[in-house]
């Protein structure tokens, strides 16, 4: 696969081709699978439902998983810009970000489950078209993050597919405390 050629995919979301760009994609479209998989057959209640001495619930992880695979393919193509200065957050504003770990009123699994397929078409194609995995920006501000750190768009897609293979595990913990069912092992 060149870099400009799209993902295709030999079966039901692993991307075709070779190289570090198909393992990325690869590993990514099996992190996802797994977390998408806890949601299967389930209400919106229940995909709202807290199950564990936690706040999350699966439709909340899914919408978390969602929005930190938006930002961080965005900070591929902007850099630090596009994640915001978590050191500028106001009390309403960690108020609303602790809202994407819950199921809100009039939201639904569906709607949700579509929001996480439209951020993963995207960050499939971005991938695919990146001139340069290499190219670093410095971080965006926050406690969180080494003052002065630099991140590959690479490094990016690591924490990308970490972050989604962390959440599926916290999804599988939540789903077997449902109603037994279970995801993974």
């Amino acid at each position: 696969m060149t870099v400009n050629e799209p993902a295709t995919s030999d079966h039901a979301g692993t991307p075709a081709g070779s190289g570090e760009r198909a393992d990325l994609l690869a590993m990514l479209a099996k992190t996802r699978h797994f977390l998408r998989l806890t949601t299967r057959d389930l209400t919106d209640e229940q995909a709202g439902r807290r199950t564990t001495a936690s706040e999350l619930c699966l439709g909340g992880l899914i919408k978390h998983v969602t929005l930190t695979e938006r930002n961080w393919a965005n900070f591929i193509v902007e850099g630090p810009s596009a994640m915001g200065d978590a050191t500028a957050m106001t009390e309403a504003d960690w108020a609303a970000w602790a809202g994407q770990f819950r199921m809100l009123p009039g939201e639904t699994l569906a709607g949700v489950l579509a929001g996480y397929a439209e951020v993963a078409r995207r960050t499939d194609e971005l991938v695919t078209g990146l001139p340069d995995l290499d190219v670093t920006w410095p971080l965006p501000k926050a406690p969180w993050f080494e003052a002065g750190a630099r991140w590959s768009a690479r490094r990016a897609l690591m924490h990308i597919i970490a972050e989604t293979a962390q959440h599926a595990g916290h999804a599988d913990i939540i789903r077997e405390s449902l109603d037994g069912a279970k995801s993974m092992g």
